[in-house]
């Protein structure tokens, strides 16, 4: 089977960003994601004013959110591709683009495109609403400082709803993924960094803490921001070639 042109790859990833865009469930994610980090960013704000505020970074208590914040991106990745297995709209996206495998990575990329700016706005909102409570209180930080963080932030969520995505692709069904992913985040993942201490700092999840961890002076910092990136790009990496695998050899 030849491979599209560059004038069809356009045109595919242009299907697949129209095909996100125009389906409800992805704005109620965005949308429910971007109202539970400002009542959390409230909370944590408001928890900050009433403790030692002054010995407190606006990222620390900004991004305090984080660990809850990401269950909003996974559930994104998993929304974005198994909602076309129901009701059968696949067999019509693989009659339409028979390469399997730049189908799926193309939906990837087209996934990442929209959950880059999304990313940006939810994570930012929070270190904002907490800048503008707490500017005369907290610790000042510097412009660059408050950009790395972001982007660092930003990019660790967009990882997770990609290897989120390849989860749902490998399982095709949304309960299962939901369970798995979300049982592993918020369950399976705390308690193995207690049981095997040596080995956390490479889990996607806690490497990627490293991604947007903001500068502090009472944190032992294992990994770099560099170093946590590449750890969370490979797990990355690795579900969606495995997803691509599977994804070629299975039926719709």
């Amino acid at each position: 089977m030849s491979v599209p042109s560059s004038r069809k790859i356009t045109q595919i990833l242009r299907a697949e960003l129209d095909k996100l865009v125009t389906l409800p469930l992805i704005w109620l994610t965005l949308m429910g994601t971007f109202i539970l980090n400002l009542l959390l960013a409230a909370a944590f704000t408001s928890i900050g004013l009433q403790g030692a505020a002054g010995t407190q970074s606006i990222l620390n208590i900004g991004l305090a959110s984080m660990g809850y914040l990401q269950a909003g991106f996974i559930i994104l990745g998993i929304i974005a591709i198994c909602s076309e297995y129901i009701g059968g709209q696949i067999r019509t996206t693989l009659t339409t683009i028979p390469w399997r495998g730049f189908q799926l990575s193309t939906k990837h990329l087209a996934l990442a495109t929209l959950t880059v700016p999304a990313a940006i706005i939810i994570a930012g909102s929070g270190v904002l609403y907490t800048f503008m409570i707490m500017r005369d209180t907290a610790v000042e930080i510097e412009i660059d400082t408050m950009i790395k963080t972001l982007a660092g932030a930003t990019g660790y969520l967009t990882l997770t709803t990609l290897l989120s995505a390849a989860i749902g692709s490998l399982l095709r069904r949304t309960t299962p993924a939901l369970v798995i992913l979300l049982g592993y985040y918020f369950v399976v993942s705390p308690l193995l960094r207690d049981f095997l201490p040596n080995i956390k700092n490479y889990f996607p999840d806690t490497a990627g803490y490293y991604m947007y961890m903001p500068p502090s002076s009472d944190q032992i910092i294992v990994l770099t921001p560099l170093q946590g990136t590449g750890i969370s790009m490979l797990w990355t990496l690795i579900f969606i070639t495995v997803a691509i695998v599977f994804y070629r050899k299975r039926d719709a």
